[in-house]
């Protein structure tokens, strides 16, 4: 078994969709970024990447590159899995933090686990998403930024 992290920020500006985990969020921000700005899914995305020493996202979906200009983050997700794959790895689990004070994730966080199990290929008790709060400090705090955290776990495919 191998372990990677990854982490993620984007400021959140009005009159973008706030998109986390895949799941479109009733929220007046949205996080900015070249692709949609899924935090959540980019941190996951370098947490595998990461564990497979497959490099980073930035290395495989570089923010340079116009055919990734508002890509959603799930196909993005997609694909790292079968990077993956090609590379004789396969998720085993992710466990991941998204950090902003506002909208509360709530059920959200169970479809944004099947949505991620999906793009992975995995089952979605495997993944675990949980919402946290940063107190009221920082840009996070104040509700300018959200990010993201996560953890994963990589095993070799039996030949």
């Amino acid at each position: 078994m191998r372990v990677g992290m990854g982490f993620d920020v984007h400021p959140l500006v009005y009159g973008v969709p706030c998109v986390i985990g895949g799941v479109t969020l009733n929220f007046a921000k949205g996080p900015r970024g070249h692709s949609d700005g899924d935090a959540l899914c980019h941190a996951i995305i370098d947490a595998v990447l990461g564990a497979a020493s497959l490099g980073d996202i930035g290395h495989h979906f570089p923010d340079t590159d116009p055919a990734f200009k508002g890509i959603s983050s799930v196909e993005l997700l997609e694909r790292t899995a079968k990077m993956l794959k090609n590379a004789g790895y396969r998720v085993e689990n992710v466990d991941a933090t998204v950090i902003m004070e506002q909208p509360k994730l709530g059920d959200d966080k169970r479809r944004m686990a099947a949505i991620i199990g999906k793009a992975l290929g995995i089952p979605s008790y495997r993944v675990n998403v949980k919402g946290k709060t940063h107190a009221g400090i920082g840009e996070l705090g104040r509700g300018e930024a959200v990010a993201a955290q996560a953890v994963a776990s990589v095993v070799e495919m039996e030949a």
